[in-house]
């Protein structure tokens, strides 16, 4: 004769549980089913919503394309450099004074004589076009959107109601669950 071996208290509580588990989902499966009910009413929920519309124009505008040309050969450098150099050089009295004096009025002549030249030297080529131009513009409008149903709907002569995304028809497919009460 076989002996049997016993499991642990704890063990069995967890064996006892995942069956019965088991069984109760088998038995609430068992007691669904799929009907159709009669859709008394359909009644759709309107809500108003701001919509963008984007809107571009475009026109054409006259520009002008300005290219300037610098035209410096360095004469205007050259000959205010030997100018102010023999300026400074005459001012001053000492051989020393002289030569610092020479110099100095020759760095001066020379940025004058830079500027003065640069001044008549300067010209620009203007070339003239056209540009498109564009700009996006938004026009607003206000509309209303359906964004779902109130549903009431009978099944065995008793009225529900429910909520659903769209409009259902006729008919509502519904789920009949059977459970006793203990």
């Amino acid at each position: 004769m076989k002996t049997l071996r016993r499991l642990p208290a704890n063990s069995t509580r967890v064996l006892i549980t995942a069956v019965a588990g088991v069984l109760l989902a088998v038995a609430a499966r068992a007691d669904v089913s799929y009907e159709y009910a009669t859709v008394v009413t359909a009644d759709p929920i309107v809500k108003t919503v701001r919509v963008t519309t984007p809107r571009k124009e475009c026109w054409e505008e006259d520009v002008v394309y300005r290219r300037e040309r610098h035209h410096d050969n360095g004469v205007g450098t050259v000959v205010g450099g030997i100018i102010g150099g023999a300026i400074g050089n005459a001012v001053g009295h000492k051989k020393r004074n002289k030569q610092v004096g020479a110099v100095v009025g020759a760095v001066l002549g020379a940025t004058v004589g830079s500027a003065v030249s640069n001044q008549h030297r300067r010209t620009s080529t203007d070339r003239r076009g056209t540009e498109e131009v564009c700009e996006v513009y938004h026009d607003y409008h206000e509309e209303e959107r359906i964004v779902g149903y109130d549903v009431r709907y009978r099944y065995n002569d008793v009225t529900y109601a429910t909520r659903t995304s769209r409009n259902p028809g006729e008919t509502l497919k519904i789920r009949v669950s059977v459970s006793p009460v203990i």
